[in-house]
């Protein structure tokens, strides 16, 4: 018998999972989670994790709850370790409880792992204290629904509390919600904000007043997921605010490198208050190659993932001995130094024609050079061998495989930005679109020359191109680009 860890996935930040609520989603056999989960926490899963979506566009009802219950026992008893993600914190109207009971009723352990709750984070976020000195001294989180038989809150009591009030799920009743508060007492004055999306880059806050809130809420149409905070604590929303400040906040920035590292870059997008859609759009490969050492005076890597590849398949380093080691770029260079060695030469130019040259200082006439690279990457090593007076010897180690997406048109159809760090990825996503246009509105990024060479091949234009040719040289670049 497996046994199921009832997750919090805290209210939409990928950064507010708890270690714990990490450590639940790597080890887990089958994920069960809701459409309040961040994407990005799902890329932490192993590859053969079993992902199964539940999702409800509300939550009352029973029927999909009853669906929930019974998979996660289902697949418990299936032997599986079974992590139940959830948005926010499962016992804040989570209906953890209910999902803990059939799992006690089929004999099934679990632990509970608690989360953020969206009723003290997405005020945070958006800049409102849930409790501030002199303002307020107490909150109150109330549920916005009604139950299945139809009882509401005591509003009575509700309207003379002194402290912050906080509505979960409660816009379909924002009317009843203000209306009842004014009823029974609360001054129509009261400042009350509504944070719909709140911690995520669609993050938007519309305030007003009791009075005022349900028309407002209407003309600009606001929809769920959104809270409801109802107080003084509102006004210092002006002076807190901090995350809508955040240089990409509201940008949509697809990333297009392969899967791991599209997914980091994706985290890095998210941490500046961006949204990052993950569409891999090519996948690197191995090609199990025994490489021959035999009278090689140097070796030369041109991308973190030939370091990789080739150490990865290096039984023993000593077998190196006194072949100088040369590399391109800063990302190789840090990729090299994990396995202990330091490399002899560094272009300044990210360019493998300038490693070449380098290598001329640290090697003598007719020196055997391996030039570790990709089955694709345009290295001229017989024009520089006779340039240079040496033998290069192109050596591919990894392939790197185009992947079709089908569905890219559609996945990046809100997106303000995509992104391309390699001419492969261009390529795809040229193919891809299956002879449609790229739409205009979507800007190009782009991490060098060579790559912008390539998109502008294709027709369309580059509007940022990183300054230093790396991830993270590019994410500089967009950030000064919509900073203007």
């Amino acid at each position: 018998m497996g046994k199921v860890y009832v997750v919090g996935a805290g209210p939409g930040d990928l950064e507010l999972l708890t270690l714990k609520g990490k450590r639940c989603v790597e080890q887990a056999d089958c994920i069960v989670y809701d459409r309040l989960v961040n994407p990005q926490i799902l890329s932490l899963a192993q590859p053969e994790c079993e992902l199964i979506y539940l999702g409800k566009g509300n939550t009352e009802g029973g029927v999909i709850q009853d669906e929930i219950n019974r998979t996660i026992v289902e697949k418990a008893l299936e032997g599986k370790i079974v992590t139940r993600l959830k948005g926010g914190d499962p016992f804040v109207f989570g209906r953890g409880g209910e999902e803990i009971l059939a799992l006690n009723e089929a004999g099934i352990g679990f632990e509970v792992v608690p989360g953020i709750t969206s009723s003290i984070s997405v005020p945070s976020y958006s800049g409102i204290p849930v409790t501030h000195r002199n303002i307020a001294r107490s909150f109150h989180v109330f549920t916005g629904h009604t139950s299945k038989e139809g009882t509401w809150h005591n509003f009575d009591a509700i309207a003379k509390l002194e402290g912050t009030l906080v509505f979960l799920m409660g816009i379909k009743n924002l009317d009843l919600i203000s209306g009842d508060l004014i009823k029974y007492g609360k001054s129509p004055t009261t400042p009350v904000a509504i944070i719909e999306k709140g911690s995520t880059s669609k993050q938007r806050v519309i305030e007003g007043t009791l009075e005022t809130i349900v028309k407002t809420a209407k003309e600009q149409k606001v929809v769920p997921p959104a809270i409801i905070i109802i107080g003084e604590v509102v006004n210092l929303r002006s002076e807190f605010n901090w995350f809508e400040k955040l240089p990409l906040f509201g940008k949509n920035i697809v990333t297009t490198r392969d899967y791991k590292k599209s997914v980091k870059f994706a985290h890095e997008i998210e941490k500046l208050g961006g949204k990052a859609t993950v569409a891999p759009l090519i996948n690197i490969e191995s090609l199990d190659k025994k490489i021959d050492l035999d009278g090689v005076k140097a070796i030369l890597f041109n991308s973190q993932n030939g370091v990789k590849t080739f150490f990865e398949g290096l039984d023993d380093l000593r077998v190196l001995g006194d072949i100088k080691i040369g590399v391109v770029g800063i990302k190789t260079h840090e990729e090299i130094i994990k396995y202990k060695i330091k490399p002899d030469f560094m272009p300044e130019k990210y360019l493998g024609e300038k490693l070449a040259e380098e290598s001329v200082d640290f090697t003598k006439d007719g020196d055997k050079i391996l030039f570790i690279t990709s089955d694709i990457s345009p290295t001229r090593t017989d024009e520089w061998s006779e340039k240079l007076n040496r033998n290069f010897v192109k050596t591919r180690i990894f392939k790197t495989k185009k992947v079709i997406n089908k569905n890219i048109e559609d996945e990046v159809k809100e997106a303000d930005m995509i992104t391309f760090l390699s001419s492969s990825a261009v390529d795809a996503y040229i193919e891809s679109l299956e002879g449609k246009k790229h739409n205009e509105k979507i800007k190009v990024a782009s991490i060098g020359t060579i790559t912008s060479d390539r998109i502008k091949e294709h027709g369309l234009d580059v509007a940022v191109q990183a300054k230093v040719s790396t991830a993270e040289g590019l994410l500089e670049s967009i950030v000064e680009y919509y900073k203007g």
